[in-house]
């Protein structure tokens, strides 16, 4: 299947697209480019072609014998969302209903949008796919948006389907920092201190980057029919954590770290999450990875490397600071698209 994947320059999309290499498929890239110089370490066997252009821009032209697309290039985190809501807007939501227009218009029959948890936002007891949702941020909203949006697009022409992942983790060659257990395992690695702000009493589900690669080449794969119009959250009901029991499980894999915990946050988003429907559609789906071996898996990078605070801390890894960064030297304009070099 020739797939064409948007964002394969960052955490997941890299994964995603040597994921879908191996199985065989023929994968195009789209990526702007704002994290282009974020790498960690190597990693990738494959690499795929990729065109350096803004979802906003992209046409039917550059859709020519796709199959399916992957839809992951958007602004990540609730950060972003807060400093510039406005333009998370225009590329999260318009330029997501964007491209799965172009992309019905120009006959790909399939479109797989990365969605999340997150649209959960506030819930009592567990919730599944049925559950409504109530997402409490710029960045959660618009990904309801777009499943409602690019859900009434669906046609015997054009079957799209909605992944929503829990919360991601994990070793990536293109890291991120700013994401709960990355972000706790580097704090323990370089500082030996793990200072939560909260007591972590919230729930959250987790999910490996490479489980979500897994789930997204699988939906791929499947018949048409089996997940036409379908939203599936990815992860498994073993990897629903309070975040304390997060910040425990990365301090026990680093010998001497020390947790100490703070009080309630203003923060209410909690959330348990049920994982039956993509196992029951998708047979042979499970995920890999629990918090405990996404800890010791990051340990193993970061001694390999030797990894540095200067490295944690610095704008190559975390988004909100790449953004602020292109922002301060105008390298992008107000609404994020590159500026020529004056």
């Amino acid at each position: 299947m020739r797939v064409l994947v948007t964002g394969t320059e960052g955490y997941l999309g890299c994964l995603t697209a040597q994921e879908l290499l191996r199985g065989g498929h023929d994968v195009i890239g789209v990526d702007t480019g704002y994290y282009k110089n974020g790498w960690l370490y190597p990693g990738l066997e494959h690499v795929p072609e990729t065109l350096a252009l803004d979802i906003r821009r992209l046409g039917p032209e550059h859709l020519e014998g796709v199959e399916a697309v992957v839809h992951m290039a958007e602004l990540s985190n609730d950060p972003i969302g807060d400093l510039i809501g406005d333009v998370t807007y225009d590329i999260n939501h318009h330029g997501s209903v964007h491209l799965a227009e172009v992309a019905k218009g120009a006959g790909v029959p399939r479109f797989v949008y990365m969605s999340s948890c997150s649209v959960y936002g506030v819930a009592e007891g567990t919730v599944d796919e049925s559950s409504e949702v109530s997402p409490q941020t710029s960045y959660a909203r618009c990904k309801a948006l777009v499943e409602r949006d690019v859900s009434a697009l669906a046609g015997d022409d054009f079957t799209p389907t909605f992944l929503r992942n829990a919360t991601a983790f994990g070793a990536s060659p293109r890291m991120r920092f700013d994401i709960v257990l990355n972000n706790l395992s580097g704090l323990a690695w370089t500082t030996g201190k793990i200072a939560m702000t909260s007591d972590g009493s919230p729930w959250r589900p987790l999910v490996h980057a490479l489980d979500i690669a897994k789930a997204i080449r699988m939906t791929l794969e499947s018949p048409r029919e089996r997940v036409h119009g379908e939203i599936f959250n990815v992860g498994s009901e073993g990897n629903n954590y309070r975040v304390r029991d997060i910040a425990e499980i990365v301090a026990a894999e680093f010998p001497g770290c020390e947790l100490t915990f703070g009080d309630p946050s203003a923060d209410n988003r909690s959330y348990r999450v049920a994982f039956d429907r993509i196992r029951e559609v998708l047979p042979g789906y499970d995920t890999d990875w629990d918090a405990k071996a996404g800890a010791a898996q990051l340990h193993r990078v970061f001694e390999s490397i030797d990894m540095d605070e200067a490295t944690f801390t610095g704008r190559g890894h975390t988004r909100l600071k790449q953004i602020e960064y292109l922002m301060r030297t105008s390298q992008v304009d107000p609404q994020l698209f590159w500026k020529a070099p004056q």
